[in-house]
């Protein structure tokens, strides 16, 4: 299963005219990584201030800058081991910014559910990319995708940030870190078993 990642080639053809212009002068892949995480910090702002317009931007912009940097490194011809350790802290980064953001906002509600949850959902976030990140350090190709990836992450954080117009905050927090939660586990227990098929022995 591979979620909302399939239409990760439809998204990246959607942003091919900065592709062409990125080729054309020369530009860094790392620049997308960087305009990425500084996206990322401005849908936590968003999220602080409770403008979910401002989200909305800050988080398409950051999938935008995360698909750009390695599109971009491919159509230069310029990738390298470093580039991906770059995309992966930058998606991290990204990843890990609106949930600080959240847990600010749980915080200051002096629910101490909605705390705990926001707090186990950046943590519950990781875990996908720590075991496909494992997995390939041991030998196995890259794993991508399932039901609770990357993209799924960020749309359920742009509806928390609508749905705080019409209801409480910690009420908003507590059931969206528990979708993280719960997305993020069955996500990472797929990626786990693809990996052990990975590395199981081929029977002739």
């Amino acid at each position: 299963m591979r979620g909302l990642y399939a239409a990760k080639p439809w998204f990246t053809r959607q942003l091919g005219r900065f592709v062409t212009a990125a080729v054309s002068r020369g530009w860094s892949p790392d620049a997308f990584t960087a305009v990425g995480v500084a996206f990322a910090v401005v849908a936590a702002a968003g999220l602080l201030v409770g403008w979910w317009p401002l989200v909305l931007l800050g988080l398409v912009a950051r999938l935008a800058g995360a698909n750009l940097d390695g599109a971009v490194a491919r159509a230069r011809g310029v990738s390298r081991p470093f580039g991906f350790v770059l995309n992966e802290i930058g998606d991290r980064a990204s990843d890990l910014l609106p949930l600080a953001a959240l847990s600010i906002l749980a915080g200051q509600t002096n629910s101490a559910p909605a705390l705990v949850a926001a707090l186990v959902a950046m943590t519950a976030a990781s875990w996908p990319t720590f075991i496909s990140l494992a997995a390939a350090a041991a030998g196995a190709p890259r794993i991508n995708g399932g039901p609770f990836g990357k993209t799924e992450r960020t749309l359920t954080v742009f509806l928390m940030s609508v749905a705080f117009v019409w209801f409480p905050v910690h009420a908003v927090i507590t059931v969206g870190s528990a979708v993280v939660i719960a997305g993020s586990t069955l996500t990472a227990a797929t990626r786990a078993r693809a990996a052990h098929r990975a590395f199981r022995p081929v029977q002739v």
